[in-house]
């Protein structure tokens, strides 16, 4: 490494605009803030990025994962990259030789080493990071999975066939469940994999627009079993983070589809937030609003098997969190299944007169089952919704275990490991 350096070559780690869906995977998972983005695109920044690979494996399309060995002089900008509409070729032996890079250096470059910022960062207490307990692998007995069968540049069609918002009616911001049919062409998804939307149009600077990631939230045998069609949970984007007006334009448009038209789907995505296939394992799923799209399809495929005599009785758990009951998808269907089939916990953070409830507290709330599906190596955990609950649900993990005498470290590592605690946040 410190021959690369002195030759003054990195191995620069760039993302692949044209295949990127941009769903933010990689920006969210990157231990050290190496990723930002605009409008247009996703980039690394190469004087932050070490080179941990933590952001490879849960990127979807496999856009992540490009580099081009560079003069260190020479390092692509932030912004050269935020104006890409492909990648740069690789440079030459030649443009390598003239820029005053040997074969020799060109040949041993590897990606960047710490900076100093980050070795002095590292030497202080560290700051807690839930994304480092993410597994990137599935659980060994789940189901394989097709990826990428459609890219962004070959979108297939899929024509909609049902539409019905979800929430209670009168409900400004509200989510629409949307059944997508794809006729006789090949769409094979499983529990916990997303598809991309490509809305119609192009954007402020007249690009087309860029496809949006959705979770599946239909099993593996349709959402009309024995049909090739799927569901999302989709909700209408009326304001952003801060509150402020906006009118999001992929989720609005989906939401307005009438039955009977067509859209433009790219993908499947997604092979390790995959439900497992043994019939007693334990599934506890974690999530909020719209993250309730994927527990939906394994709620939905456990039952299907109940339904037919193949269940054999592994747990499940759902803690779902909203804002009011009334933004709450499904709360109507949730509320008529056995509840000897599933254990349902809602918590509501803006109810009029009430204190603010998250899932994080239910989970402690329930600490001493948690307790013992930790302790249960058939147990599988999984957290989907906004970004800003991810540190809260894998910290209240942590402190169930630490409470139950179980070493943190030891327990999450073991569910990294084997594929059995999943997140995925946005």
């Amino acid at each position: 490494m410190d021959m690369v350096v002195e030759a003054g070559v990195i191995k620069q780690h760039l993302i692949d605009p044209e295949i990127c869906i941009r769903c933010n995977t990689c920006e969210a998972t990157c231990p050290v803030n190496a990723i930002t983005h605009d409008d247009n695109n996703y980039v690394v920044r190469a004087d932050v990025c070490n080179g941990c690979m933590a952001c490879i494996s849960p990127c979807p399309t496999g856009s992540i994962d490009n580099w081009r060995t560079m003069p260190l002089v020479r390092a692509y900008t932030i912004e050269e990259q935020l104006t890409w509409e492909e990648l740069p070729a690789e440079l030459t032996p030649e443009e390598l030789e003239a820029a005053g890079v040997s074969g020799a250096a060109a040949e041993a470059a590897e990606v960047p080493a710490q900076t100093q910022a980050q070795a002095a960062a590292s030497a202080v207490e560290p700051v807690f990071n839930s994304a480092q307990y993410g597994a990137s692998v599935p659980p060994w007995s789940a189901a394989h999975a097709y990826t990428n069968l459609f890219p962004p540049k070959t979108p297939t069609t899929a024509t909609v066939v049902g539409n019905f918002n979800c929430t209670e009616a009168g409900f400004d911001s509200e989510t629409h469940h949307i059944v997508l049919d794809f006729g006789v062409v090949p769409f094979p998804v499983l529990e916990g994999q997303s598809i991309g939307i490509v809305p119609p149009g192009v954007d402020a600077i007249g690009k087309r627009h860029h496809a949006r990631q959705y979770s599946v939230a239909s099993p593996r045998n349709g959402e009309r079993p024995g049909y090739n069609n799927v569901s999302l949970t989709v909700k209408r984007v009326t304001e952003d983070h801060e509150g402020d007006p906006v009118r999001g334009v992929c989720s609005n448009y989906v939401c307005d589809l009438k039955v009977g038209e067509t859209v433009q789907v790219v993908g499947p995505f997604g092979s390790s937030f995959l439900m497992p296939n043994h019939p007693k394992s334990h599934i506890v799923m974690i999530c909020t609003g719209t993250g309730s799209a994927p527990m939906r399809a394994m709620t939905e495929w456990r039952r299907r098997l109940r339904k037919s005599g193949k269940f054999e009785g592994g747990k499940l758990m759902l803690f779902f969190g909203a804002r009011t009951q009334q933004e709450l998808p499904y709360f109507g269907p949730l509320q008529s299944l056995p509840k000897d089939f599933i254990d349902i916990n809602f918590a509501f953070s803006r109810t009029a007169g009430q204190p603010k409830r998250y899932v994080q507290d239910l989970m402690r709330e329930r600490a001493a089952d948690l307790a013992a599906l930790l302790k249960d190596g058939a147990s599988h955990f999984y957290v989907c919704g906004l970004k800003s609950m991810e540190e809260g649900v894998v910290l209240a993990l942590r402190d169930v275990a630490k409470d139950a005498g179980l070493d943190w470290d030891t327990v999450g590592a073991q569910l990294k490991r084997e594929g059995r605690l999943h997140l995925e946040t946005y």
